[in-house]
């Protein structure tokens, strides 16, 4: 048979790269239309739901996750640290039965949360937006007060809160801490920045 002058050899490695080319630029056009997915920073911060992860949190212990920019503080409480929060009266608190709107529907009640053993509130003073410290000790010191239950203390002013975020009298914030909407993902997970009624929906 005639040679017809075609280089095969030629014509495999141009069917080839051409190939790879392609591949290449295939994916070039996939990654930032796959990436128009997921959520902007922009959105993020707008507040996107966060997950935290609390099968590692012991009784007494809290840990901090960012939703909006603001710190998220979750605290596991120890059925001594419950009995006491719950032993606070009115006589002690500005808003013992969280009247103002602070907290959304479902977490209601003295201890402001869905499971009694796990509070989740915003980490910010609601006087002038400090980070209060957490004390959760009986008489720890530093506080300005000889019976403390045990809360959260704003050492810029003088702010005083309960471990369910509830404000004492006669300090300058006025309003319990915020709650944030959360809920359950499973015993193990909490996602913030949606509620339970919005996540039933």
């Amino acid at each position: 048979m005639a040679d017809d002058g075609v280089n095969k050899g030629r014509r495999r490695f141009l069917v080839a790269a051409t190939t790879v080319i392609g591949a290449v630029g295939a994916v070039g056009v996939a990654v930032p239309f796959l990436s128009s997915w997921q959520p902007s920073a922009r959105a993020r911060a707008a507040g996107a739901p966060v997950k935290a992860d609390i099968s590692k949190l012991e009784p007494g212990q809290r840990m901090v996750v960012e939703w909006r920019g603001r710190p998220v503080w979750i605290l596991d409480r120890s059925a001594e640290m419950i009995q006491r929060t719950e032993g606070l009266g009115s006589d002690r608190l500005a808003d013992p039965d969280s009247r103002e709107p602070q907290q959304p529907g479902y977490a209601q009640g003295p201890l402001r949360s869905i499971r009694p053993e796990i509070g989740v509130f915003i980490g910010i003073c609601t006087h002038l937006g400090c980070s209060p410290l957490f004390k959760p000790e009986p008489n720890a010191e530093g506080v300005g007060v000889d019976d403390w239950p045990g809360g959260f203390f704003c050492p810029c002013h003088g702010s005083r809160f309960d471990l369910a975020g509830r404000v004492f009298r006669n300090v300058p914030a006025p309003l319990n801490l915020e709650v944030p909407p959360y809920y359950f993902e499973s015993d193990a997970v909490i996602v913030v920045g949606v509620g339970e009624d919005e996540e039933a929906a």
